[in-house]
Parts: C-alpha cells; structure tokens; sequence
C-alpha cells in the first residue's frame, strides 16, 4: 500500500457512518427526543478513534467486517464522553463541533440519558457482532469496560475535576492524560489486536505502544492549540483549561517544550511500527494526519 492514507480516509468514515445508522435506533421511535439527541451527539467530528481501528485492521490485514462493530463502540463511548464532559457540572461547556452541545440543543436530563444510553448501545453492539467469533466479542467488550471506566477515561475524568486549581507536576499530569484521553485511544488498537486470530506478541505489544504514544501527543497537541486559539476554529471554546485553572502541557512545561516533546512521542510512535514493514503505512500515516491537524 502507498503512504498515502489519505484516500481510504472518507471511505472508513462513510462505512462507520453506515454501521453507526444500523446501530443507533431511528430519530423517531419511541422516546423519539431521547434517540434524536442520542443521534444529534453522534453527528460530526474527527472519527479518530474509528479510523485507527481500521487502520490498524490494515496493518493486520483483517477485513473491514470485523471492524466495524470495535469502531462503532469506540465511537458510541467517546460520544457519551463528550456529552457527559460539556455538562454544567463538568467542563460546562456550550459548544460541540460547531454546534450547540447536546444539554443546550436539549436539556440537561435529556443529556444525562442519552451518555447512559449511547454507553449501554456500545456494549450491546459489540455482544452482537455476529463478524466477529464469540472469543474476540468477549475480549473487546473487557478491553472496552476498562478502558472507559474507573481504571480509563471516566477515571482520569475525575482526577481531571479534582485537580481544578492545582500545579500538577509533569508526571502526575501524563498519567491523569493516560487515563483520560490515551486510555481509549490505546483501546482502539488492541481491540483491533483482538480481532486477529494470528497476532504475535511482538506486533501486539508494537501497537500497544504505538496508541499510547499517540495517545499522550495527541493530548499534549490539544493543550498546544488550546492555547494557540486554534481550538475555537473547529466550534469548541478555546482556552476553557485556562478559565478552569487547569494544569497543562505548556503550563507545566513551557509551550516550546511541549511542541517538542509531541514531535519526539509522534516519532517514537512511528518508529515502534518497524514489526511490521511494509505493511505500516495506514498507521504511519496516520500518524502524520493527527500530527499536522492545526485544530
């Protein structure tokens, strides 16, 4: 394959786009305000986490069936995340992808119902992934479970809100981030792993890693264009960690060393992928997508 990704990437989104319209029931069945905001806050955004599982299918060379289920599962938590985290009582935040976010579109219970509803459906749509062996269903539903709660993400969510007002130090700040943020993001590669019936510890333990350096650049990259203003250029508030008193990257570190340190992990993660030669390229590439987004 080419190093260049680029045009398998609006073909990955319109599959997962497809697969999330099966998933998701329709806008009008009944509670039809619950399952149009459950729609309205999966609409939109990078597909991010969705385009590394199908990359790393590629690398693996698994077909695209057997993705689409990890893809949408990953999409449906990460969307309840972020649902959850614009919430008054969290980041309170009125903005989403352009949009109003889904307690201003709605209201706050409405909101609240559709992050338990969209999580519940992530768990139900891998259980019935009829592509995928019973043994590989089981495994990604345990790789999801604990990277999206009190061990992942809802975790790092909480240490996140408790440390309003505080200095963290560098190391305290990366593990509150390799929960929060890296910690579904490195789901998404094994649950890819998971998938593969000839996967050598070697090549798992190479986009083991390859995650959880993209993981932690990408979250060091937010706070940089956080600050830089860009944020604001794709619908979210800019600059709300600062109004936050949150700690970040650039504050922790100065911004020229956290630009600095995001080029060393996005280099280190492309090296880790030497396992696999020439079938590297779709998360090379990737690679050197999320390492140019400017927003």
């Amino acid at each position: 394959m080419s190093i260049d990704f680029s045009h398998r990437l609006e073909f990955y989104r319109r599959r997962l786009q497809a697969a999330l319209d099966r998933c998701l029931p329709p806008a009008d069945a009944y509670p039809a305000r619950l399952h149009e905001a459950m729609r309205y806050s999966c609409d939109g955004g990078k597909r991010l986490r969705a385009l590394l599982i199908y990359g790393a299918g590629e690398v693996l060379g698994l077909p695209a069936d057997a993705l689409d289920a990890p893809a949408c599962a990953i999409e449906l938590i990460h969307a309840y995340s972020l649902v959850h985290d614009d919430l008054p009582a969290m980041d309170d935040d009125d903005l989403r992808r352009g949009r109003p976010t889904c307690h201003r579109q709605y209201d706050e219970a409405t909101a609240i119902l559709v992050g338990d509803a969209l999580q519940a459906l992530a768990f139900g749509v891998l259980a019935h992934a009829e592509a995928l062996p019973e043994g590989a269903r089981l495994k990604m539903i345990q790789r999801l479970a604990d990277a999206s709660g009190s061990r992942g993400m809802v975790g790092g969510q909480a240490v996140d809100l408790a440390s309003e007002g505080q200095t963290l130090s560098l190391p305290e700040l990366e593990s509150l981030h390799i929960h929060k943020t890296g910690a579904l993001i490195r789901a998404c590669l094994l649950m890819a792993c998971d998938a593969s019936p000839e996967l050598t510890p070697d090549q798992q333990y190479a986009l083991d890693r390859y995650g959880k350096l993209i993981g932690l650049a990408y979250q060091i990259q937010d706070d940089v264009l956080d600050i830089e203003g860009a944020a604001g250029e794709l619908g979210k508030t800019a600059g709300k960690d600062l109004v936050a008193q949150k700690s970040t990257y650039p504050a922790v570190m100065g911004l020229q060393a956290a630009k600095q340190r995001a080029i060393e992990l996005f280099d280190e993660a492309r090296a880790v992928l030497a396992p696999f030669g020439d079938r590297a390229p779709p998360l090379l590439w990737l690679a050197d997508h999320i390492q140019g987004r400017r927003h």
